[in-house]
């Protein structure tokens, strides 16, 4: 079987195997199955699971939903302590040749599209961008907004 690369490196094979974890790690922290009173305090997002060529390491994008700074420490600190539990469950449920060390790691791409989304509904930059400014920074009466 061919494996194509991605436009970053990745095959279709990690990328299926990454998705398969995402939805068991997802399914884990959904139904409460680690009795952690952080993890149970706290909904956590899985947004990605990326998983090296060689299957045996992944690293799982988290990120707790409307959580601050400390809940984000906090959820990622329970989440590496139970890092063994959650490997087992996903060697159990995701049907590898390894077992994938699992390394939790906060999702920055929710802070670096609000960070753009402020810089484009700048004053100066919607000025500059006048008649050309993307739809979605646009009002109801086509105004910039």
């Amino acid at each position: 079987m061919k494996h194509k690369p991605d436009r970053e490196g990745r095959s279709v094979r990690t990328l299926k195997v990454g998705e398969a974890m995402r939805h068991v790690l997802a399914d884990v922290l959904a139904r409460g199955d680690i009795r952690d009173d952080v993890l149970n305090r706290h909904i956590v997002s899985v947004s990605e699971v990326r998983v090296s060529p060689d299957l045996r390491h992944a690293t799982a994008y988290i990120m707790p939903v409307g959580g601050s700074p400390e809940d984000e420490a906090a959820v990622l600190k329970a989440l590496n302590a139970h890092a063994k539990r959650l490997k087992g469950e996903l060697a159990r449920r995701v049907n590898t040749k390894y077992a994938a060390e699992v390394h939790f790691r906060v999702d920055e791409s929710f802070a670096e599209a609000a960070r753009i989304d402020a810089l484009l509904r700048a004053p100066a930059v919607a000025r500059d961008l006048g008649e050309n400014a993307p739809p979605s920074l646009l009002d109801e009466d086509g105004e910039i907004s």
